[in-house]
């Protein structure tokens, strides 16, 4: 294990023993019964076709010794001509049922993936890589497919060995139990195989992951790279996890390619053993050379199946070590957990937090003992240095993360007893940098209402700043944003993210305000959008802005997850405490008086 020991391995990775995955893949191939059935009758089809083969071929020897006529010669091609038009025929029916088989199950699979990815909670993506989360969605649930395809050759092995086995006991009896006694061995190798198989695929998997994950984050971050010349480093930071994955890959194709090597040493041991004895009972008159050369013959076409029912062992290792792992990305536990399901139509907007404590991480508590109240309709704005707690409070609201200790109540019911999706239809949010998705402007601001019309986003475009800021946009709503956004200007990323809010019409509003600089033109538009939501729902601002800040009913000052201060703008500077301080030390500056002072400064210079 030492080897395995850098690669990174996700704490919700569980083992599921061979029993419970059967019975899970089962369940998704259910609704293949019918397809599955007509596989399986072409399996059947394709092992009497093979069983038969051999048994032709003892006939053709043993005819060709009897000077044969051409009528029977001919028989004889037709015979063989017709089994193999029907081997191909039924082997391609076969496969082609499979196939359309497996491309629904793991179209099923995928979606079961994606949704169990979307539903957890953001404290999940915390924790685990989400390229490592694709390449559980997209390799491992194509590894999974191959399984599939790979039983179905395991149950045609299986009846092709089985009608060979019942053949060779026919032919003579004698050597085909001295056959008999060599299986033993032979599965007992595969079966002691199994757990090294398992372990080695599923390491293999944990490196292409990292691979993955390397991969996504160069592409992420490829701009702030360039902004400072680290192409190497991230070529360097992705050459060792390919490196890492090359290695395991290495070492688990090395003990997987044991198998046939083995199996083929074996064989052949015991088909110069077989062969010996045949020549005996051919010597002492117990078969004829056609029996004997049949059963040789058989006994090929019936190792083969056995050997690959052996060999099966490592890609039926590999296709489980891919189930399971989805099946752990599935199964996953949320860390927000509701109660109640209770669907909720539309909300008054009341929010109190009653002695709620919260932390991200074992022994480092964001919020103690917090207790907050705003009423329904009111517009909270949360001030306080980095790390105050501020951004926490929103996301508990939003149940993005689920909070330790107290109760979080909404209009007089505890938030765990709503339905999630429900309540988060609910809630409009716009966090610090907005993200937007490749498409045009409309297709964003209609995301969460996706029946509204051009017309009504027009509507509402134009009462911010008479609808200026869509001239500024080269194609109007049709103007391609790109990827997150970046064909966009921070100003103008913000003002679709709030028209996004504002066509759905939130009952509570969460706004984690940008603190990039902007012009006076953008930051008056936005906060005339702001305005717009800010009237009707109960909002909780995370402030950055003198304008926004001043536009709040309230002013909550917070400090190392604690509440300080309360009160309006005015109030509080009139106090002189910490609310002073930051607006002395981060607001200040962006007030009309500040300004004109320092323009009055400069003149007098």
């Amino acid at each position: 294990m030492g080897f395995f020991a850098g690669l990174n391995l996700e704490t919700y990775d569980r083992q599921y023993s061979d029993r419970e995955l059967a019975r899970r893949i089962a369940a998704y191939f259910r609704p293949q019964a019918r397809r599955l059935s007509l596989v399986a009758l072409l399996v059947i089809l394709l092992s009497v076709l093979n069983a038969a083969l051999p048994v032709l071929v003892g006939r053709v020897v043993d005819a060709l010794g009897e000077q044969p006529t051409l009528g029977a010669i001919v028989l004889i091609g037709i015979g063989m001509l017709i089994l193999g038009v029907a081997h191909w025929g039924f082997n391609w029916a076969r496969r082609s049922l499979t196939l359309r088989a497996v491309g629904d199950v793991v179209l099923q699979l995928r979606e079961h993936a994606v949704r169990a990815a979307a539903e957890h909670d953001l404290s999940f993506y915390d924790q685990f890589s989400s390229g490592r989360i694709l390449s559980r969605i997209t390799s491992d649930t194509n590894d999974f497919g191959q399984l599939v395809v790979i039983l179905t050759d395991v149950i045609a092995q299986v009846f092709q060995a089985t009608l060979l086995g019942i053949i060779l006991f026919r032919i003579e009896l004698r050597m085909a139990w001295l056959m008999v006694a060599f299986l033993p061995v032979v599965f007992g190798f595969a079966i002691g195989f199994r757990g090294l198989a398992r372990r080695v695929t599923r390491r293999g998997m944990q490196a292409m992951a990292d691979v993955n994950a390397a991969i996504k984050e160069t592409v992420s971050g490829i701009a702030i790279a360039k902004n400072f010349r680290q192409e190497h480093n991230i070529y360097a930071t992705f050459d060792q996890a390919n490196r890492m994955s090359y290695q395991v890959n290495v070492r688990r194709g090395l003990v997987l390619s044991l198998v046939f090597p083995i199996l083929n040493g074996m064989s052949g041991v015991f088909i110069a053993i077989l062969v010996y004895a045949g020549g005996q009972a051919i010597g002492e008159g117990l078969i004829t050379a056609g029996a004997w050369y049949l059963f040789l013959l058989s006994l090929d076409n019936f190792m083969f199946p056995i050997m690959n029912l052996s060999s099966f062992w490592a890609q039926i290792q590999s296709g489980l070590a891919a189930a399971e792992r989805v099946f752990a990305l599935i199964d996953a536990d949320p860390n927000v957990v509701q109660i109640d399901s209770r669907v909720i139509e539309r909300l008054k907007g009341e929010i109190r937090f009653e002695h709620v404590y919260f932390r991200y991480r074992e022994g480092e508590p964001v919020l103690e003992d917090f207790n907050l109240t705003i009423h329904a309709g009111e517009t909270v704005a949360l001030v306080g240095h980095t790390g105050a707690g501020k951004s926490s409070v929103a996301k508990l609201i939003a149940r993005f993360y689920e909070f330790q200790a107290g109760s979080l109540i909404v209009d007089g019911c505890d938030v765990r007893t709503f339905d999630l999706v429900s309540y988060r239809r609910q809630l409009g949010i716009v966090s610090q940098i907005p993200f937007l998705f490749s498409g045009t402007v409309a297709e964003n601001i209609r995301y969460a209402a996706p029946g509204i019309s051009d017309t009504y986003i027009l509507h509402l475009a134009r009462q911010i700043g008479d609808g200026e800021w869509l001239e500024t946009l080269p194609d109007g709503l049709d103007t391609q944003v790109g990827e997150r956004g970046n064909r966009l200007s921070m100003g103008q990323r913000q003002l679709v993210a709030l028209m996004r809010v504002l066509v759905q019409r939130p009952s509570i509003f969460i706004l984690d305000e940008a603190t990039a600089s902007i012009d006076p033109f953008t930051e008056w538009q936005i906060q005339q959008a702001l305005n717009l939501i800010l009237q009707r729902a109960t909002s909780i601002l995370i402030a950055h802005r003198l304008s926004t800040v001043k536009a709040a009913d309230r002013i909550v000052v917070m400090q190392k997850g604690a509440i300080i201060e309360e009160g309006r703008h005015d109030q509080l500077l009139a106090r002189g405490g910490h609310y002073a301080d930051l607006y002395n030390t981060y607001f200040r500056h962006q007030s009309l008086a500040y300004v004109e002072k320092a323009r009055d400064l400069l003149r007098v210079d």
